[in-house]
């Protein structure tokens, strides 16, 4: 379960940045749009990125997020990815997320899909 003040966080406009693993093992991260579905974290991306491949061989995941307006206190999640959300379950989503962040529906230009992701490790602030 997600803690109260993580779900406040996501629920809100953070910067957030995902975590993945390559396929040599090294890691990849980049700044992905962020929010809840349920009990879960979802971001989405596009079916052929390089995070989406790299969730597809191996879900780990690790998320570091603050808020928009200032940078304390930073919030990092470990968890994995569940399942993904496609099709019109997949779009709903998306316009869920992107309607925080720009106050509109996500166009229909580019195919987008949503990771669920299970927090299995949450901590707020440093330390």
């Amino acid at each position: 379960m997600l803690d109260p003040d993580v779900r406040e966080l996501l629920d809100g406009t953070p910067i957030a940045h995902l975590a993945t693993i390559l396929p040599d093992g090294a890691p990849h991260s980049v700044p992905v749009w962020i929010g809840t579905h349920g009990d879960y974290v979802a971001i989405m991306t596009g079916p052929d990125s390089r995070k989406a491949h790299n969730l597809r061989r191996d879900p780990r995941v690790a998320i570091s997020l603050t808020p928009s307006d200032a940078p304390y206190p930073p919030i990092m999640l470990r968890g994995r990815v569940l399942t993904w959300l496609e099709g019109n379950r997949g779009w709903t989503a998306v316009d869920q997320i992107a309607t925080k962040y720009t106050g509109q529906p996500y166009g229909r230009d580019q195919e987008r899909i949503v990771a669920l992701i299970e927090v299995d490790h949450q901590r707020v602030g440093i330390g």
